[in-house]
């Protein structure tokens, strides 16, 4: 075949990626008006959600001790026929807890990872690998902890279709596309209305933060993006720009965003969380978001910190290894801004 054909789609759409002129990147100036347009923009990309999505209807499923301290298993009403199943993890310590942490988890089987425990036997320890699980991490801390299981993961698996794609998120993804939304933007919605039931719980006036890795990573940093209740960030293993990772490997469907490149980069999306501290985890072998990638796409979220006089409340942090948390890496850096 002759050599000057071009036949794969990804040479074509990496020619159009290189022409198109991202209308709201940023460049300088104003940061405060440039959040402000982009952020409105952001959620327009991400879908039309509920304006009135309906009580709550918050049922406690069971409370247990913990070494650490509590665990309490919840489930919410995001909006009709959409349930959320939870985890609220409380420390030992005299007093309520000042900070909370949501936790999501990625592409695994679930939510439960982030407490340790089987996920058809919750009293079922396990080892949990990757310092994944993240509630158990919080709560040593003496940080409460919400485990969300996310849309088309864990218990919200797709269980009802008769055919389903190998890939547990495609179905939902494409049936969200042609009902005028994302699934990000449905999972994004999920982390809102889960603060609002901690609120009803009683829980209020917390410093909260949301942690994550790959995909919960990904849903992490776009979810700090646009609720302002979140106070602090710590992705891992989903931060890079979107050239060099979404756009040049194959990553699941559930993190893109239709026409978002037409408008910015992920340090664009991130860079509405500034100036509130953000910690961004990265594996130095990750192959699924590269280094370089990630540090390329970190000198850009500096600069949008730099210009909120803000530059070291953004961190990078390169653990040893590849796709996965790093605790005893990251944890440091947090909790010093935490302080």
């Amino acid at each position: 075949m002759n050599d000057d054909l071009f036949l794969s789609p990804s040479i074509h759409h990496r020619h159009v990626l290189d022409t198109t002129k991202q209308a709201l990147v940023y460049t300088g100036g104003d940061a405060v008006a440039w959040q402000k347009q982009l952020r409105s923009k952001f959620v327009e990309l991400l879908g039309e959600m509920p304006v009135e999505p309906g009580a709550l209807q918050i049922r406690r499923l069971w409370t247990r001790r913990h070494p650490f301290g509590s665990i309490e298993k919840i489930i919410y009403r995001s909006e009709p026929y959409c349930d959320v199943p939870a985890y609220l993890c409380l420390p030992d310590v005299t007093h309520k807890p000042e900070s909370l942490f949501i936790c999501l988890q990625g592409h695994s089987t679930g939510m439960h990872n982030s407490i340790a425990v089987e996920r058809d036997n919750e009293r079922k320890a396990m080892v949990v690998p990757g310092d994944r699980d993240f509630a158990i991490g919080c709560m040593k801390r003496g940080i409460a902890a919400f485990c969300i299981e996310q849309r088309s993961l864990g218990l919200r698996r797709e269980v009802t279709q008769e055919k389903v794609s190998s890939n547990g998120c495609h179905d939902a993804f494409v049936q969200a596309l042609m009902l005028g939304r994302t699934l990000m933007g449905e999972r994004i919605f999920d982390i809102q209305r889960g603060i609002a039931a901690l609120a009803e719980l009683g829980y209020r006036n917390l410093k909260i933060g949301i942690m994550g890795n790959s995909g919960g990573g990904t849903s992490s940093i776009y979810a700090a993006a646009v609720i302002p209740e979140i106070d602090y960030a710590m992705p891992s293993c989903a931060f890079g720009l979107f050239r060099s990772s979404k756009m040049a490997l194959y990553h699941c469907a559930c993190g893109y965003v239709p026409k978002l490149l037409c408008y910015a980069e992920m340090p664009d999306i991130m860079g509405l969380f500034a100036p509130k501290p953000v910690v961004i985890v990265a594996g130095q072998d990750d192959p699924i978001v590269p280094l370089q990638s990630v540090r390329d796409g970190f000198d850009r979220l500096q600069s949008i910190y730099r210009a909120f006089g803000a530059e070291k409340r953004c961190q990078l942090v390169i653990g040893s290894g590849g796709h996965r948390f790093y605790a005893d890496d990251a944890w440091p850096v947090m909790l010093d801004h935490m302080s």
